[in-house]
């Protein structure tokens, strides 16, 4: 069999073009024997016929950039797509937000800190969404630092 032929009929084998399809030098006897579709395979298995890689995209630049907007680069108002919600989900955001503030009101308890209200009634306004922010919290509940 000649090399084209060999090359078509492993391309079908391997599901790949002919010209992806590699021979390796030093083997023009065993090319010349082949004769079936099994006898291309046998030489497949072998690895006379290679299937050469297809060529990638680096991702080398997708690094560097993932790693600056890590950092915080690169999210200026000029980049942004889409609305404030849809970037931020609502509800991502108030969970994030409850949760944080839940945390230090346990740690405010849990600290013996001296508070204006009940925890019970910290944790309510809290859920109602009477606070916005942690620092909000504090400054309400705690009152002045002394």
């Amino acid at each position: 069999m000649d090399a084209k032929k060999l090359k078509r009929l492993a391309a079908g084998i391997l599901g790949a073009g002919i010209k992806k399809m590699v021979i390796t030098e030093g083997n023009e006897e065993r090319i010349g024997e082949a004769i079936t579709k099994d006898d291309v395979r046998q030489i497949i298995k072998d690895g006379i016929v290679k299937k050469r890689k297809s060529n990638q995209h680096s991702r080398g630049r997708a690094r560097i950039l993932h790693e600056k907007k890590k950092k915080g680069r690169k999210r200026g108002k000029g980049r942004r797509y889409g609305t404030k919600k849809a970037r931020v989900q609502s509800k991502k955001k108030w969970q994030t937000s409850v949760r944080a503030q839940r945390k230090k009101l346990r740690q405010m308890r849990d600290g013996k800190m001296k508070m204006k209200i009940t925890y019970r009634q910290a944790y309510n306004r809290i859920k109602g969404g009477f606070f916005k922010e942690k620092k909000q919290l504090d400054t309400i509940l705690a009152g002045d630092k002394k």
